[in-house]
């Protein structure tokens, strides 16, 4: 049995509070592992009369679970109003990261799932990260490069290799050491997440036509082709590049585990159109697990009872999949 799970709100004047309490709310439906919010309680009361319990510690969480919403308030966002953030409300969802961060990784919490927050208002209160991925990452002693972002759905995952950059400096990006890492965390992460043995990685060609044959490009050629030998090599089941037009139907997404794209809207595109309201983002390669609804603050529909909790939803669910597939791998590997 894992420990509860620590959601940490994300910006207190965003829908974070509100998925989340409607999370909670579903949790029979869905079959919730028991899980409790980390950050300002008020966050919670003002967009939610269901009932909700004040905890001092992570351990309380579980006895109180199937009666209330177990609150760990750590933060003062002030007198935030749903739909205007505030430079107290970012510094609370910061703080409020930190916390829920350190919580999992000391193992009080049995995995991290991460309310959505606005760069912008962390910006302003000296965040110097991408994202919440590269801050848990730093946070959990692990590179940039070696912690990897993948979106998942019920019937595709996508891995970006190159993210939040300027599309056209995806092509200098591009290399075989980054082909190479990228893919090596996927698999280990495929495995020790989701249980997947021998995961199949597909890999998407950067340009139109995977390059038609160097016609127009050769990054398919002098790239991509020569990093998935290697991997095929060392025994990764690695296939492609294919054509990023013909990879995302039905019959395509059946023969991978999941899909390696070279820039965000190649891998996020597909995703979103597919799972909108389940896509999950799982962080490969921590020694935590952490995941995120794939959707933003959505302040103009904070506060209005119009937030879909389907990606909490679906992030907690696969936080505390993760977990016991982490337990699972450990127990198998000290028995034998």
């Amino acid at each position: 049995m894992i420990r509860p799970l620590a959601v940490a709100m994300g910006d207190p004047a965003g829908v974070g509070p509100e998925i989340i309490a409607k999370a909670w709310n579903a949790r029979q439906l869905h079959s919730l592992a028991p899980f409790f919010a980390v950050g300002d309680i008020r966050s919670v009361q003002r967009v939610w009369d269901g009932p909700v319990i004040r905890i001092d510690d992570p351990a309380d969480a579980a006895g109180h679970f199937a009666d209330a919403l177990p609150v760990l308030s750590i933060c003062d966002a002030g007198e935030v109003t749903p739909g205007q953030p505030s430079v107290a409300g970012a510094r609370c969802a910061l703080q409020t990261l930190e916390i829920a961060c350190g919580l999992a990784r000391s193992g009080a919490a049995g995995a991290l799932v991460t309310g959505p927050v606005s760069k912008a208002q962390l910006y302003d209160v000296g965040f110097v990260h991408p994202g919440q991925t590269e801050f848990v990452a730093e946070n959990c002693g692990v590179s940039t490069e070696n912690a990897v972002m993948m979106l998942a759905g019920p019937t595709l995952r996508v891995v970006p290799m190159t993210v939040h950059v300027a599309f056209a400096k995806v092509p200098e990006l591009i290399s075989i050491d980054l082909v190479l890492t990228k893919a090596r965390v996927t698999a280990r992460g495929l495995y020790r997440n989701f249980g997947i043995e021998r995961p199949r990685l597909a890999f998407a060609g950067l340009n139109p036509h995977s390059g038609e044959g160097g016609a127009i490009g050769r990054e398919e050629i002098e790239i991509l082709q020569p990093a998935i030998a290697q991997l095929r090599d060392e025994g990764i089941d690695a296939v492609g590049p294919f054509a990023a037009d013909g990879m995302f139907h039905a019959r395509a997404r059946a023969g991978y585990d999941a899909a390696l794209c070279l820039y965000h809207d190649q891998a996020l595109v597909p995703i979103k159109t597919l799972h909108f309201d389940e896509g999950v983002n799982i962080t490969l390669g921590l020694p935590i697990v952490r995941t995120s609804p794939d959707h933003g603050t959505a302040f103009n529909i904070a506060g209005t009872d119009q937030a879909e909790p389907g990606a909490m939803i679906a992030a907690i669910r696969m936080a505390a999949s993760a977990a016991q597939h982490r337990t699972d791998v450990n127990t198998t590997a000290g028995a034998a």
